[in-house]
């Protein structure tokens, strides 16, 4: 059986600052497309864990009201953006939707900071404890300045120039501001409950909760008001995923990019356009315009 290709000698050719859109679409779209994904769900319950962001994703009702819509619309942000680049046509029309969108609320630098640190380190943690493969360290520095630089066409302010300073900046921000919370939880659980509907039917869902906290850390776990899962139900989920991980070893590489937006996204049936991306109120509001 051939075993997979390894992308270490097209990513060494590159630079991990110019070439960051290219370096972090192969990482996501050839070699990590699944856990990219999952990483990427796991780095949403990191920002409900801060008050003032879950404070106001609940008062918008979209995260408990529209969990799916919600979760389809960020998902088809996230990959427009990291499949055609920050600087393409597609790109920038998605990113100019996403500021207007985020302009209709007051927001904090710090919590758009944050929140950006989130899609440069929960990938970075994830593949590292369930990765077929670790990251080389050109595709963790690309992961960062991408996401830099996304975070300064969204105007954010005061972004660490350093990956290790960016790091600092995040775990710092979560020691000083996670905390339980009655909205957090509100839009964690139905943030969860969407994830596990993906997978099983609603009757197994209670059972198979200790197995999404055994992917959260304590602090987290805390700050979601979510119980310690059992030695016996994290070390199964981290057997599993490791099981996985062995497995992918010894399989032929993906030879066509996963690309997320070929998918059909259950809110989109016939497809989308950036004009169809937002809550139903503010896509009414600006069709009027």
């Amino acid at each position: 059986m051939k075993k997979r290709i390894d992308l270490h000698k097209e990513i060494e050719r590159l630079d991990p600052e110019k070439d960051c859109q290219r370096i972090v679409f192969l990482t996501s779209y050839m070699d990590f497309p699944w856990d990219m994904t999952r990483a990427l769900e796991l780095a949403l319950f990191r920002t409900f864990a801060v008050p003032t962001i879950s404070g106001l994703l609940d008062k918008t009702g979209e995260f408990r009201n529209d969990t799916l819509r919600r979760y389809d619309d960020t998902a088809i942000i996230i990959n427009e953006i990291m499949i055609h680049g920050y600087e393409s046509e597609r790109g920038m029309a998605f990113i100019k939707r996403m500021n207007r969108m985020h302009g209709q609320y007051d927001i904090s630098n710090d919590d758009f900071l944050y929140t950006l640190s989130t899609f440069v380190f929960e990938p970075i943690r994830w593949i590292a404890r369930f990765g077929w493969r670790d990251l080389y360290t050109k595709e963790r520095l690309a992961l960062f300045y991408f996401w830099r630089a996304v975070g300064e066409r969204m105007r954010i302010q005061n972004i660490p120039e350093t990956y290790e300073a960016f790091e600092k900046f995040s775990l710092d921000y979560e020691a000083k501001t996670f905390a339980n919370t009655a909205a957090g939880q509100r839009v964690a659980n139905a943030t969860r409950d969407l994830l596990l509907s993906f997978y099983l039917p609603k009757s197994l869902w209670k059972l198979a909760e200790p197995a999404v906290y055994a992917l959260m850390d304590d602090s987290l776990l805390s700050a979601m008001g979510y119980p310690a899962p059992s030695p016996a139900a994290r070390a199964g989920v981290e057997n599993l995923m490791r099981g996985r991980a062995k497995v992918l070893r010894l399989l032929p590489r993906n030879r066509y990019p996963q690309l997320a937006t070929l998918l059909q996204y259950p809110t989109h049936p016939e497809g989308y356009s950036v004009e169809d991306i937002g809550p139903a109120s503010l896509r009414a509001k600006w069709a009027v315009k």
